[in-house]
Formats: structure tokens, sequence, C-alpha cells
């Protein structure tokens, strides 16, 4: 009998066993021939220089020191998604490169320290272009520039860059759908309900507490994501079965138009416990897909 794949799940120190959402996961990779366990990211004495595949799911204290996280990345050989994936996902900037490149996004402006941004005219967001979780991103009214500035002033005196989005309304309605990809291939999906709106912080201090749900996405919201994976696939120059995961985060313009709010490739939330058992022996199954190629 074939000795089992040794798989470690990447976390943090403050959840150094996720948020739970893999806990359905487990027995999947059990059956699929892998021996998972979960490591903390940075703890010197994790033992992956023994181990088949490292898979980046709860690492969200990347943003705090992200050079250091990147550099942690290169240096592990089976890392999915790939370090590469990483550096480029970890700076919302590429939602700029994503929208250059035909997608549609809300539309965003890159906020360097020293530069002034053109104010949207109704309500917006001031957010960090490195962050997790939500942190550090405001809600502000429309004409609420002075609350702007000095959330941008507090960003850029720690040498960050900001991003300045119109807020998306219909995201009040009908939160954002997050639609899940294994291995290239559309899985499932669920709702996020809005995060800017007073909503708390969890309780690790991570991210601010997410409501979801699953859901079942209109067949234009699944083809948009399509489009956004073959974009953003085309971009890092990769197949889509390269990446083992991602979540493409879908709202709706004041035109109906599905365009893209955020495009997760590094830690992302997959809502496998809101998917059930089936979502979990298709991530298995991609596991084991990768690790037999």
């Amino acid at each position: 009998m074939a000795e089992p794949k040794r798989v470690l799940l990447a976390a943090c120190a403050d959840l150094p066993l996720g948020d739970g959402d893999e806990d359905i996961l487990l027995p999947a990779l059990a059956e699929a021939g892998c021996k998972a366990e979960w490591i903390v990211w940075d703890d010197p004495d994790a033992p992956i220089a023994d181990a088949d595949l490292v898979i980046l799911r709860a690492t969200w204290d990347y943003s705090r020191r992200r050079e250091e996280f990147l550099r942690w990345c290169e240096s592990v050989p089976m890392l999915r998604n790939p370090a590469p994936v990483a550096r480029w996902n970890t700076d919302k900037r590429y939602l700029a490169e994503l929208s250059d490149a035909g997608l549609a996004t809300v539309p965003t402006e890159v906020v360097p320290p020293g530069s002034v941004p053109e104010w949207p005219s109704g309500e917006f967001v001031v957010k960090p272009s490195v962050g997790a979780g939500s942190r550090g991103a405001r809600r502000f009214a429309a004409g609420d520039v002075a609350g702007a500035r000095e959330h941008l002033a507090g960003l850029h005196a720690d040498g960050r860059t900001a991003l300045v989005q119109p807020y998306q309304a219909d995201v009040d309605a009908n939160g954002e759908t997050a639609c899940v990809f294994l291995a290239g291939h559309y899985s499932h999906a669920f709702v996020k309900g809005p995060m800017l709106s007073g909503a708390a912080m969890d309780d690790s201090g991570l991210f601010v507490a997410e409501k979801v749900h699953a859901a079942r996405p209109a067949a234009d919201v699944v083809a948009f994501a399509e489009r956004a994976m073959d974009a953003a696939t085309s971009l890092l120059r990769l197949r889509r079965d390269e990446l083992l995961y991602a979540r493409i985060d879908v709202v709706r313009g004041s035109d109906g138009v599905p365009m893209l709010l955020e495009l997760e490739l590094t830690e992302p939330s997959l809502g496998l416990s809101l998917a059930g058992d089936a979502a979990a022996v298709r991530f298995a199954a991609a596991v084991r897909e990768l690790l037999a190629g």
C-alpha cells in the first residue's frame, strides 16, 4: 500500500487551525490518500521539507509583513497557489491590470503616498492596496472628503498605497457573490453580506466578521467569473488548472451588469463548509491530481 502524501495547510499564529472552513476537507483528503495537517507559516519548525504539498489557507496576518511572507512563499518548493501568484495577488493593484486587460471591474484609483485622488461624487470606499479581511477599509458618505482625507493620510503615513473606489450599492441589497473554482473548474458559490456597514471584527482580529450563505448564482454571474479566470491566468501566463483554487467576488453595477470586486488567489475562505462534502471531495481530487502529475 502506497504511503500517504503529506499535505500541509498553512495558517497563521492567530488562527493555527484556520477558521473551521477546512474541517470538512481533512477527511476528504484522507480518503484521497493524503495525510493533512496544519502548520503556522512562519514557524521555523514546521516540517516543510518533508511535505509533498503546502497549501496556503489561513495566512491572514501576511498584510502586516507582506515581504517576509512572500520570501517564505518563495522558499517553499511545492506551494499552491505558487509564490508568483501570491506576489501578484496580495496587492490589489492587480485590479487596474485586469481592467486594462478589458475585464469589467469596480472602478479603482490607485493612490500611492504623496498622491491625491479624484474623490467619487457618491458613496465611496478607501482601503489599503495590501490588506486582508477588510481591515483598513472604510466606507464614506457622499461628500465626506474630510473624513476620507484623514483616513488616507493615516494609510499614507504608514507608507501604504491606497485604493479609492465608488461604493457599489448593490452590495447592501444582495451582497457579494463569491464564485469558487477548483483546479480551474467552477465548483460552488456563496454570498457575503456587506462588511463596511459597521460590522465588527472577528474574535481573531484578522478580518471583519462575515454573514455568509450558500448560493446558486445567476448564469451571467458564473459566465463573468469564468471570464475573470481567463483574464487572470492570461496575465499570469498560467493554465487555469495550475491554480488549485480561486475565488471570484462579483457584484452588479448600477446597470445590473456583473463586475469584479476582488479576485482571491492566495488565502481566501472558500466556503467549503457551506458547499458540503461534494465540494470537499472536489478539492481533494484536485490535490490528488496535482500530486500525481
